[in-house]
């Protein structure tokens, strides 16, 4: 099955940047937002892209790439709370929560064993201080808790110029990983998280494309 990771941050935190040191050939990215990625290296990426799009292209490219990105993930959340805007009852909270849940379900279920999908996603504040996946609000969360469903979550922080992640809970955060996959505080580089993840589990070795 293939293995979900979520990387939550607010916006400006490192997100985005920390798919920098990737290669063209190491990766795929559903900009779901469309925005320009934040470093001049050109990725590849699909814009605008709606959970259809994200399950096709998984489903059709994961034999041969391995690692894919869903930028900006609450928006599939966001977008579709858009388009639904004007229909009342609780029922549309819950249909949202059951896409958001599908899609990942999808990639644990359908993809193969070696494919990693990074879901970046903001965060938001709890009423007693806690960070949290954001999400539209408590008719969402009391159907949904996004972290749950995922074994490995990091958290984008920033320090004056430094940006990191950080990959277990001091008590008031959701990450999480397993013990002796990374250290507490790492750099903001999802290829290290990339290659460390695959070296963990002995996943087989994907062709070096910088070679």
């Amino acid at each position: 099955m293939g293995m979900p990771v979520l990387v939550l941050g607010a916006s400006g935190s490192g997100k985005s940047t920390s798919m920098r040191n990737f290669t063209p050939e190491e990766i795929r990215i559903f900009n779901v937002a469309g925005k320009p990625l934040p470093f001049r290296k050109k990725l590849p990426k699909a814009n605008n892209v709606s959970y259809a799009a994200i399950r096709k292209s998984l489903l059709l490219n994961a034999k041969d790439i391995k690692t894919f990105v869903i930028d900006d993930s609450q928006y599939l959340m966001a977008f579709e709370s858009f388009d639904h805007a004007k229909e009342t009852g609780y029922g549309k909270f819950t249909n949202m929560a059951l896409n958001f849940r599908n899609l990942i379900q999808m990639v644990s279920e359908q993809l193969p064993d070696d494919c990693i999908v990074y879901f970046l996603h903001h965060t938001e504040l709890t009423e007693d201080g806690r960070i949290k996946a954001k999400t539209l609000g408590k008719m969402l969360d009391n159907q949904l808790t996004v972290e749950g469903l995922f074994s490995i979550v990091l958290l984008c922080q920033v320090e004056g110029s430094e940006h990191f992640f950080i990959t277990n809970s001091d008590g008031t955060t959701p990450a999480k990983s397993p013990m002796d996959m990374f250290e507490f505080r790492i750099d903001n580089d999802l290829k290290y998280v990339d290659t460390t993840i695959r070296e963990f589990y002995e996943f087989k070795e994907s062709e070096d494309t910088n070679e």
